[in-house]
């Protein structure tokens, strides 16, 4: 709603690039136009009480009846921690994405753009951190970005 988790998201893609990795960044995404089986990293932030931006609420709400089990995913969720639901977004998209039968490949990545105000810096070395892991690279066939 405001930009920072599409920065977040075109620095990711940048950075996948630049380690050969195919990616597209769907900033409304839909379920049934996602690979199940490609690596999807999720990017969301958090607003108002807890709730999700506009463009990803349609998504939320078809996980809640999805069948992701080939599914393996990567999450990162901004917010701020002078609220109380700091992050709560990124941590519901993650309770969805677990329900759904999804596999976690890492934990989850929680931004805090209080400490953090340029979050995409952050986002990056939490990236490149697994990417840099002897074989993650190669259990990467295509992955998808959505914020």
């Amino acid at each position: 709603m405001l930009g920072a988790t599409e920065y977040v998201a075109d620095a990711l893609t940048e950075k996948l690039t630049s380690y050969g990795v195919n990616s597209t960044i769907h900033l409304a995404p839909e379920l049934d136009e996602l690979n199940p089986q490609a690596i999807w990293l999720i990017c969301t932030s958090t607003h108002g009480a807890g709730d999700f931006p506009d463009n990803i609420q349609p998504f939320a709400r078809q996980l809640q009846n999805a069948s992701l089990n080939d599914t393996r995913y990567m999450l990162i969720g901004l917010g701020d921690s002078s609220y109380d639901t700091f992050c709560e977004a990124g941590k519901t998209m993650h309770r969805l994405m677990q329900n759904a039968g999804a596999h976690n490949l890492s934990e989850p990545c929680y931004i805090d753009v209080l400490s953090h105000p340029i979050p995409e810096d952050e986002a990056v070395d939490w990236l490149e951190s697994h990417l840099q892991r002897d074989n993650f690279i190669q259990t990467v066939n295509h992955t998808r970005v959505g914020v």
